[in-house]
């Protein structure tokens, strides 16, 4: 016998004696709870069996009616991809549902963890409108459809289906009188059918609504009615959403369009759930089945237009009444909000197509036009073309395509300076260095070129499915050493979306600033790297570059650095989670304490004959990273918490 724990994980009960519920159901321990109830594993002592036990106290009538509705509704329903309400009963405090205790997780973890493929999706959201067409066919519409609602059970161990839709809490039974008045609001608002929102009257439609935005989210990685507020949200509830080939251009065509269909604003062109069956089962077999994370961007962008803004805040001015409002807010951001974050994944492989919002495109393209520009001004002969111009023609690519301008960058740089017609450099300095300084320099600059290769390909290339300002983010780390504080990079990585993107970030922040220090002959992080030359040995020579820089790097151990910063860029989130100011402080403190002692011992285990090299600025550098660390959770907000049980039974706890 198996139990569901709070992370979506089994184990087996707790053996002992708990209270005996309605004369044959022993709580074995409380696994979780909600706005109307508290809910037990329970074990049936007369089948010998796991339950799930909700028990809902009546001091609240409203509560002990809702309680009511809840196990009517429940109790019409016998569907396999709907959890079974087994039995009801109340004593003198309290009302008892007692349902199938179901071995799963919620679709919302699975959907954060990435542990369902766009398949998975089609599947579980084809199951979901059979499920859905059985409770319309008995009169019941669920009025509250979102991933926290849907539990994947895992089949080898419960024999469950696909998915399984449960709380009914707030359902309506459409032969009884209706348990709110014509205007009242009910449901989570990121979810809701226009016309619920705006308290008329509820149908079937508006579940298809809210399912096929379940599935629109799962595919394509954000809800874009959900904004960075309640009030954001509110506003964009009844806008057309964009269409879903805009974002998932790499899914069959009618697939979108079935979706994009069933989520129009107006009810009457939304077609039937039936028709959203059809196109989800019918394309199951022409998508990928490898599980994967698709992380959108808020698409604030795209609802931001000012005659839709106007004309919703002109709706929501007029809404119902302000305790409505509220209740909309209330239940927004008790769904969570969503988290920026500058590592969104792409749909399908590391050169899937994904468009980049325009406050993506603007960061790349500021960031691949000043590297352009301090490049063609620091390394090789004078350009035969004006660098202010250049840089903003490279901006102008990158924003239009991003990661192919960014490529292309990397690769232009590299072929200018192979070409490179003979000449004298011009010589600049960076700190105590100079970036290239000789004269008679022979025509192609190979050296260069590889170390330009050396840092630009592994930041395109590692990081194409993260949004293409990131690629150029780590030109920060040796700005940050000329300023004795590199040991903030870990903070600045630290804070992508995702951890593989953390831990390359945190890596190649590092590796910049060793080809830089190596480049300038100046003290960025550490002293002179054993085996590394000086620059006019090996700038004219690819070569001579590997043997006497990269080799170097690569060998002597100073790439432990860069281990140790990636490390602490992908755990940084996980440490500090916006909750709690003082832990986040003291945590953070932790943190960048252990971010410098590892640094500089990685650095003191280092060959050398000068002795062990002090890692420069370790302390203030530890300061800042820990101030970013805080600061950047604070400007964000809390972290989300993950859905707290990974079952849950037919009700609202």
């Amino acid at each position: 016998m198996q139990q569901a724990s709070p992370t979506g994980q089994t184990h087996p009960p707790s053996a002992g004696g708990g209270e005996l519920v309605l004369g044959r159901y022993r709580r074995v321990r409380r696994i979780g709870a909600g706005g109307m109830g508290v809910v037990w594993l329970a074990h049936d002592e007369k089948l010998d069996r796991p339950v799930a036990v909700k028990r809902i106290a009546t001091g609240d009538e409203a509560v002990a009616r809702r309680a009511a509705r809840e196990a009517k509704a429940a109790a019409r329903l016998a569907h396999p991809a709907i959890v079974s309400l087994y039995e009801t009963g109340r004593d003198e405090e309290a009302v008892y549902l007692v349902s199938e205790l179901v071995v799963g997780s919620t679709l919302a973890a699975l959907l954060e963890e990435g542990a369902l493929s766009d398949r998975d999706v089609l599947q579980i959201g084809a199951a979901l409108c059979d499920a859905l067409a059985h409770a319309h066919g008995r009169g019941v519409i669920h009025r509250d459809v979102k991933p926290q609602n849907i539990i994947v059970p895992d089949t080898q161990q419960s024999g469950g289906g696909v998915a399984k839709l449960t709380d009914f809490g707030i359902a309506m039974l459409l032969d009884e009188d209706v348990l709110t008045r014509t205007g009242d609001v009910v449901g989570t608002i990121a979810y809701m059918a226009p016309e619920q929102a705006e308290g008329h009257e509820v149908t079937a439609q508006s579940d298809l609504y809210a399912l096929a935005l379940v599935v629109y989210e799962a595919l394509s990685g954000v809800n874009p009615v959900r904004g960075r507020t309640p009030a954001a949200t509110a506003r964009n509830v009844g806008e057309r959403l964009p269409r879903l080939e805009r974002l998932r251009r790499d899914l069959p065509r009618e697939l979108c369009a079935a979706i994009d269909q069933a989520v129009d604003p107006d009810p009457g062109r939304r077609g039937k759930l039936t028709d959203l069956r059809a196109g989800l089962r019918g394309h199951a077999g022409d998508v990928g089945d490898e599980p994967g994370t698709v992380e959108g961007s808020t698409l604030e962008p795209v609802t931001r237009i000012t005659r839709r803004a106007t004309r919703r805040a002109t709706r929501l001015v007029a809404a119902p009444d302000a305790q409505a409002a509220r209740g909309w807010a209330a239940e927004d951001t008790h769904a969570g909000r969503v988290q920026d974050g500058w590592g969104d994944a792409a749909p399908d492989g590391p050169w899937a197509w994904r468009p980049v919002p325009p406050s993506g495109r603007a960061v790349a393209a500021v960031g691949a036009g000043g590297l352009t520009a301090v490049a063609l001004a620091t390394l090789g002969p004078p350009p035969p073309f004006a660098t202010p111009a250049a840089a903003v023609a490279v901006a102008a690519v990158v924003a239009v395509v991003p990661r192919l301008g960014a490529l292309l960058t990397v690769l232009g740089l590299a072929l200018w300076l192979l070409l490179a017609p003979e000449g004298v450099a011009p010589g600049v300095g960076l700190g105590h260095g100079v970036v290239v300084n000789r004269a008679g320099a022979r025509a192609g600059d190979s050296g260069l070129a590889l170390l330009v290769l050396a840092a630009g390909l592994p930041a395109v290339i590692a990081l194409w499915r993260a949004r293409p300002g990131w690629m150029s983010a780590p030109a920060l780390a040796p700005l940050l050493g000329v300023l004795s504080l590199a040991l903030a990079w870990p903070a600045i990585a630290g804070q992508a979306r995702r951890v593989t993107h953390r831990l390359v970030l945190g890596a190649l922040g590092c590796w910049w600033l060793l080809l830089v220090q190596a480049l300038t002959g100046t003290t960025l992080l550490l002293g002179p790297v054993p085996g590394v030359r000086d620059p006019l040995r090996w700038t004219g020579s690819a070569q001579e570059a590997f043997l006497h820089v990269l080799a170097p790097l690569l060998t002597s151990g100073a790439v432990g650095i860069a281990a140790v910063w990636a490390l602490a860029a992908a755990v940084l989130p996980f440490l500090i989670r916006g909750r709690h100011g003082a832990l986040d402080i003291a945590l953070a403190t932790a943190w960048a304490a252990g971010l410098a002692a590892a640094t500089q011992a990685v650095a003191r285990a280092l060959p050398g004959d000068g002795g062990p090299p002090d890692v420069r600025g370790a302390v203030l550098g530890a300061v800042l990273a820990g101030g970013l660390a805080v600061g950047a959770r604070a400007a964000r907000g809390p972290a989300r918490e993950r859905p707290g049980t990974a079952w849950r039974p037919p009700g609202r706890g």
